[in-house]
Order: C-alpha cells, then structure tokens, then sequence
C-alpha cells in the first residue's frame, strides 16, 4: 500500500477504517472501468470523509463524485459503481405492506395489485417507496431458478411484468380524471414528470439486480462486467439515442482541444532538413569542424482532405459522428471534400459549407444521389463513381480517408479504383468500426482494399477516432 494512503488511514478512527477500505476498493474499481481517477484523488476521496455524514447517502455520493471524476461523460459508471459500492439500506417500513410481506416472509405478490400499488407510489413522488416497489419488482418478477438450484434476476423478466409504457397511460389517465380540463402544455408536463419518475424506477430495477449479482458472484467480479463504460469509449455501433445526443455535445468541446494541442505540436516541431550553405558558414569558426549544424525551418503542411463515408444502415452512426468532428476541425486543412455513399456516391460538401451539421445531414439523406439500385452498400460501384468523377481532385498532398466496414454484399470490389487513389494521394487510411475479429468474415472484403492503403485502422469510439484524427493533423 501507498504510504501516503497509509497515513490518511491512519488519520481515521479504527472504527471506520471498513469504510476507508471501501472507498479505496471503489477508487479502484472507477480505474477498472476506465475512470482516470488519479492516486491523489484517491487520497482526497478518504480525506473528505471526516467532513461528510456517512449516513447521508446523496451527500457521500456528491463529495465522492467531485473528488474522483473529472468529466461528465464518467458520471455513468461512478453511478453504477456507487450503487454496488454503498448500496441504499434496507430499512422496511412497518406501514409498508409490500415491505412488510417480504419481511414476513409471505407468498407471491398479485401483478394487480402490485401495479395498482406501483401507480400510487410513483403518482405520490415518495423516492423512498419507488424504491421499495424496485426491489420487490426484483424479487417477485425477475428471479430464475437455475440448474445448480441458486437464483439469478434478469431485467428482461421484470420489465415484461411491469410494461412501463402502459403504465404511464394509467398514470396520465388518473391524473387527467383529476382536472376539469386537460390542457396540452399540463399533459407534456405530467408527462415528462411520470417519465422520469418511471426512469427512476427502472435505474433502481437495474441497480437491485446488480446488488444481487454481486452478492452472489463477488462485488469486484460484477462491478468490473456491469459498468458502463464512459461515453467516449463506447461502441458506435451500440450507442443509445441518449449517449448519440450526448456524443454529438461532445464533439465539439473535443475539436477545440485537438485543434489545440496540433497548433502546439507544429510550433514545437522538430527542425526541416540539415541546411548545408549554414553548417559550412559556422564550421569556419571552428576550424572547419561542424560542432554546430543548421537546419531549415520546417513547414507545417495544412493536409488536403477527402472523406468518403458509408452511410448504410449501423455505419451511418459512425460516419456521422467522423464527419461532423472533421469538419469542426476544418480549419486544420487546407481543403475538406466530403463524399457519401451507400450503392452509389455523392458529393455532400456544400451542404457541409452552406449548412448548419444537424441541418446537412438531413439534407444529405434527402438530396444526395446516394441509392442507384437497392439501397445495400455496394463499395465497388460507389468507388467507380468517385473515380470517374472526382479523382482527378486527388493531389500528392491530399490524405483519403475511407470510413465504412467493407461489408460489399458479395458485389464486385473494383479495388483497382484504391490502387489508383493511393498513386495519387498522399496517404489513404481506411477506418472500420467493426471489431478486428469480424474483419474479412461473411461478406466483409477489407483486405481486398486494405492493401491499397497506407493503413486501415479499428475505430470503434470516439476516443480512437480522436487519437486517429490528431495523428493525422500534425
């Protein structure tokens, strides 16, 4: 052990030293999961707990929350580990009759009567009976005898019994047969509050199967598997609607810091080649021995940029998240082309230029030329367009970027078409959101185009593709 957390430890009353440990156990479980949670704020995170109740839950996890991460996007996993971490007490109330029945031991609840039950807690707002009603959910809904004769809980089974859509019908429904008249403005409102509460309920669903698994498996074991990752390593192609809306307010916070680090990178490069006419000059000082050797300044190049972007099906996400950071970065380069296609292609960048991105790639999917037959990726024939079209815009300072999975539905490659880019570019790189492991599998014909390029790179998040982007631009 670190003798600094050594002495914090020992600053703490032996009594609560099993809390102590606890933090430590969960600072290091935030690291496992991806969090960089440095040693120091480790540190600050035991120092705090001489200044916080223990007993007020939602304060522990604040304090906690502001010593150990830094970044909004880490607040998912903090969230779930916390939950496994310093689980809320199980404290049944005696006027509780759900709790009560657990307690005693009673037999299965009636679904009836336990909805009935759920929509009155959830109308009343009571946290704490949200979360009771979770739990029993849990225990009378989500259980799975298995082979071995232990219980397993699965979220599937208790959000089958209790439909969440239908029960924010009935909880509109009872509101509404409380008021004369309904307005618009007063049912949106009714409804966002139901959702959240529902949302809550659901969070509180999840947390409870986790605390079970993790009492039966080992606390470590289920938090290193059940933690979401942070929003910028998460797959592409498994974003949710609300991580794709977060991502979008990601990209552009990250462009200013990519942007940022390149201009330090070019005015901190390495000098150009050896200068001759200056090394002789001050050789003659030293007798003709060159102690002192002169180099031309290097000239940082701003790359020209083409993009050409599968935007079928699953991809599209990806693309979209590639083009939008790209062209925040724009300034970085001295020129941006972009091109989409899915069995044919187009050139989309004026409606990058004239349009906001949000605006652009709805017009992209309405205007653009992008189906010539079926509306399946067709690499081959897209590729023969873009060079029968544009590759005479290819310049020895252009870098071609190509963003899709190879996957050509058993079509014709035309890798000549790469061959020939890459004899006129730059550079060509090809990036894949699909894992490696599926690479060349089933229809997929990266190979086939990936010897044409300078490199074909897995980029399957968002923090690759920037680590993919910043190479690039210095």
């Amino acid at each position: 052990m670190d003798e600094r957390v050594a002495n914090v430890l020992a600053e703490g009353p032996p009594e609560v030293n099993g809390v102590l440990q606890r933090v430590l156990d969960f600072v290091g479980a935030l690291r496992r999961a991806g969090v960089p949670t440095a040693l120091s704020e480790g540190i600050d995170a035991v120092r705090l707990l001489r200044h916080v109740d223990l007993l007020d839950r939602e304060m522990l996890r604040e304090a906690l929350a502001a010593s150990t991460i830094r970044s909004a996007n880490h607040r998912g996993a903090f969230d779930d580990l916390f939950e496994l971490y310093f689980p809320a007490r199980r404290v049944p109330g005696q006027d509780d009759p759900w709790a009560q029945e657990q307690q005693d031991g009673g037999g299965e609840v009636d679904a009836d009567e336990f909805m009935q039950d759920l929509i009155d807690r959830i109308m009343s707002g009571d946290d704490a009976a949200i979360r009771q009603m979770a739990r029993m959910a849990v225990e009378q809904f989500g259980a799975v005898e298995g082979r071995d004769g232990g219980t397993s809980y699965f979220q599937y089974r208790v959000m089958r019994a209790v439909d969440l859509p239908s029960l924010l019908k009935d909880l509109l429904r009872r509101r509404a047969e409380d008021e004369d008249q309904v307005t618009p403005l007063q049912e949106r409102l009714w409804r966002d509050e139901f959702e959240a509460r529902l949302e809550a309920f659901r969070q509180e669903v999840d947390s409870e199967i986790r605390r079970r698994a993790a009492d039966q498996r080992g606390l470590e074991r289920v938090a290193d598997r059940s933690t979401r990752p942070p929003l910028e390593e998460v797959d592409f192609f498994r974003l949710s609607p609300d991580e794709q809306s977060r991502m979008r307010s990601e990209i552009r916070p990250l462009a200013r810091r990519l942007a940022t680090r390149t201009a330090v990178k070019r005015r901190q490069g390495r000098d150009g080649r050896l200068d001759v006419r200056r090394t002789v000059r001050r050789s003659l000082a030293t007798g003709g021995v060159p102690f002192e050797p002169a180099f031309k300044p290097r000239r940082p190049h701003k790359p020209e940029l083409h993009v050409i972007c599968d935007v079928s099906g699953s991809v599209a996400a990806f693309a979209r998240f590639t083009l939008l950071l790209v062209h925040t970065l724009q300034e970085q380069f001295s020129k941006v082309r972009s091109y989409a296609f899915i069995d044919t292609l187009d050139d989309v960048t004026g409606l990058f230029e004239k349009y906001e991105f949000g605006e652009a790639t709805r017009r992209m999917a309405d205007e653009a030329e992008l189906v010539w037959m079926d509306g399946h990726s067709d690499y081959g024939h897209s590729f023969q367009v873009f060079h029968q079209r544009y590759a005479q815009e290819v310049s020895p300072r252009a870098t071609v970027i190509v963003l899709g999975d190879g996957r050509n539905n058993y079509r014709q490659t035309n890798a000549w078409v790469l061959q020939d880019i890459q004899r006129r570019a730059r550079s060509v790189y090809w990036l894949n959101p699909e894992p490696l492991q599926f690479w060349d599998t089933g229809d997929s014909v990266v190979s086939s185009y990936g010897r044409y390029c300078d490199e074909v790179v897995e980029v399957r998040n968002l923090k690759q593709l920037a680590r993919f982007v910043e190479r690039i631009t210095t």
